[in-house]
């Protein structure tokens, strides 16, 4: 194994810089999957699970969404939230069982409530609860997926450690070509992000600054 002295955000720093890394691109056509934008993990004055890393975070997913719109591509939200029993938590909600545990996120709670910064278009974009970190674990996403005839997957939310890896991995392992803007996820600790940006980079998913990802999304307006 290899060592290094440098913090998490140098060695991503450095993975960035590379000119010559390996891209997957874009493909013909994408979904956008906007993960858990949800109070218990956006309002950081309110709640302790939340977390805040780009401040215009959720300004750059909302202008994803209209250039998706635009286009009439599919845009996804997904928010977690759990039965009073908890039971559909399974033994992920096992660990602990306090005001802030994952497990309790109930229906139609203030924690499992969208952000009211998020845009989200009712009637257009697709809403799914999901119960576990991948957005296609147990949701119609792929079906979805499938309808659309997709080939590109694009991700945004929190966390970056968690269910935003989880849908890349999934991603990825299903052939769709996976882009994350770098502005518009986040994370608890900047060790867990950056180091995770960096992983996501080297294996499952291409890294991009979402005025690159805008940028794509513009010209193809044009082109249509």
């Amino acid at each position: 194994m290899e060592t290094s002295n440098k913090t998490a955000r140098q060695i991503w720093a450095d993975i960035k810089a590379n000119p010559a890394r390996a891209r997957f691109g874009y493909g013909k056509k994408a979904v956008l999957v906007n993960i858990d934008f949800q109070c218990a993990y956006t309002k950081v004055d309110e709640f302790k699970t939340a977390y805040e890393t780009d401040p215009r975070q959720i300004e750059h997913v909302n202008a994803l969404a209209r250039r998706f719109r635009a286009l009439n591509w599919p845009v996804v939200w997904t928010h977690v939230a759990y039965a009073d029993s908890a039971e559909d938590a399974g033994v992920w909600g096992t660990r602990t069982n306090t005001p802030d545990s994952l497990q309790n996120i109930k229906h139609c709670s203030r924690r499992a409530a969208f952000d009211d910064r998020c845009e989200i278009s009712h009637g257009h974009d697709l809403i799914y609860c999901k119960r576990m970190p991948s957005p296609f674990f147990e949701t119609p996403l792929q079906s979805l997926l499938v309808w659309h005839q997709v080939d590109t997957v694009v991700i945004t939310g929190g966390s970056t450690s968690g269910c935003v890896r989880a849908a890349a991995v999934d991603s990825l392992s299903r052939g769709y070509r996976t882009i994350v803007p770098e502005q518009c996820v986040a994370d608890k600790h900047e060790s867990y992000h950056f180091a995770n940006l960096t992983d996501l980079m080297l294996k499952y998913a291409d890294i991009v600054d979402v005025h690159e990802t805008l940028g794509w999304l513009d010209q193809l307006a044009l082109q249509a």
